[in-house]
C-alpha cells in the first residue's frame, strides 16, 4: 500500500464521533479504533482483537500496551523518521504509558479521534511533538 492511501483512508473517517472502543466509521471510534478501521479498510481482517480497556487503562497497567501492541503488526520507525501514512503515539506524561495514537497526515498535521469531539485532522503542533512517544509504519508500505 502507498502513504496516500493510507492517509485517504484515514480522512474517510474525519466526522466520526468520539466512541469509546468502537471501530465504525461515520458511527463511532476512538483513537484505537481509529488505527483498527484504517488497518481493515486497508490490510483486511484485524490480526487481534484488543481486549477492553477503561479509559485509564494506561495508568493502572504501568506498561507499554500499546507500544507492544502496535509492535506486534506494524514496523517500529524512529520518531524522526514519520511520514505521511504512519502511526504515531503518544503519552500525556513522561512517566506515563503511550495512550493516544493517530495517523500522520503529512509533515503539518495528524488524524486522530479524541474524547468529546469527532475525529478531526489537526495541526501536528510543538505540543504534540512534545508528547510523540512512538511510530509505526504499516507493513508492506511504499511511497
Amino acid at each position: 500500500m502507498r502513504r496516500d492511501e493510507i492517509v485517504d483512508a484515514a480522512r474517510l473517517w474525519l466526522g466520526t464521533p468520539y466512541h469509546h472502543q468502537a471501530s465504525l466509521c461515520g458511527i463511532g471510534c476512538d483513537c484505537l479504533g481509529l488505527v483498527r478501521g484504517v488497518w481493515r479498510d486497508l490490510c483486511g481482517a484485524e490480526p487481534e482483537q484488543p481486549p477492553p480497556y477503561s479509559p485509564n487503562w494506561a495508568e493502572s497497567l504501568r506498561q507499554e500496551t500499546l507500544a507492544l501492541a502496535a509492535s506486534r503488526h506494524l514496523l517500529p520507525i524512529a520518531v524522526s523518521e514519520a511520514q505521511a501514512g504512519d502511526v504515531l503515539l503518544f503519552r500525556w506524561r513522561e512517566h506515563l504509558p503511550a495512550k493516544h495514537c493517530a495517523i500522520l497526515a503529512g509533515p503539518g498535521s495528524i488524524i486522530h479521534a479524541h474524547d468529546g469531539a469527532a475525529v478531526a485532522e489537526v495541526a501536528f503542533t510543538p505540543w504534540w511533538r512534545r508528547h510523540l512517544s512512538h511510530a509505526f509504519s504499516f507493513p508492506g508500505v511504499t511511497d
